[in-house]
């Protein structure tokens, strides 16, 4: 059977697609690389016809969710003036504490990427600092509350993320969000 030229393509995006949830929720060490296939149809044995490792994929799913983020967070040059506050809203929402699945790449798989080789941190820093830069002409060019606000975020939501109680996870959640706009957005 002939596939259409843009196949291998497709079935690349597919597999970054699908994948983000998967590793998001189950952790990218734990998941192995049949349960990735599966999630798109195909075998193990197909995956490295479209990736050489899964620390490419690693590398790929990770520059993507943070250049997704970049693009979220950075707004358009006609965003609203309060695009931060509203973006910081979500962010820091029982929702996305619940869901990590559909959330930021940073909080879930931080450690991970902290014990990846080198080659991915370089991906994962060059994104940082596109995302750092969006954030630092958003809070009045300071590119130190951009930093903190950026770490202040992650942060909230791991502690919101390791709680049992909703009522600690809303308490964490409100008071970074309090914190935040007294401090950056005011």
């Amino acid at each position: 059977m002939r596939y259409a030229s843009n196949h291998k393509q497709e079935t690349r995006e597919k597999l970054l697609e699908s994948s983000r949830a998967i590793v998001k929720k189950d952790g990218f060490a734990s998941t192995g690389v049949d349960t990735l296939m599966a999630a798109v149809g195909l075998t193990g044995g197909a995956f490295y016809s479209h990736f050489g490792s899964k620390n490419e994929l690693f590398a790929a799913l990770v520059e993507r969710e943070l250049e997704n983020s970049n693009d979220m967070l950075a707004g358009t040059p006609d965003s609203p003036p309060d695009h931060v506050a509203k973006c910081l809203r979500s962010y820091l929402s029982s929702a996305h504490a619940l869901h990590p699945e559909t959330g930021c790449v940073l909080p879930t798989l931080g450690a991970e990427i902290a014990r990846a080789e080198p080659a991915i941190k370089t991906v994962v820093e060059r994104s940082l600092k596109k995302v750092h830069k969006s954030w630092s002409s958003r809070l009045g060019d300071d590119p130190d509350a951009a930093w903190a606000v950026m770490a202040q975020c992650v942060g909230a939501l791991v502690m919101a993320r390791i709680v049992e109680s909703d009522r600690t996870r809303q308490e964490i959640l409100a008071s970074t969000r309090r914190s935040i706009d007294k401090t950056h957005l005011s």
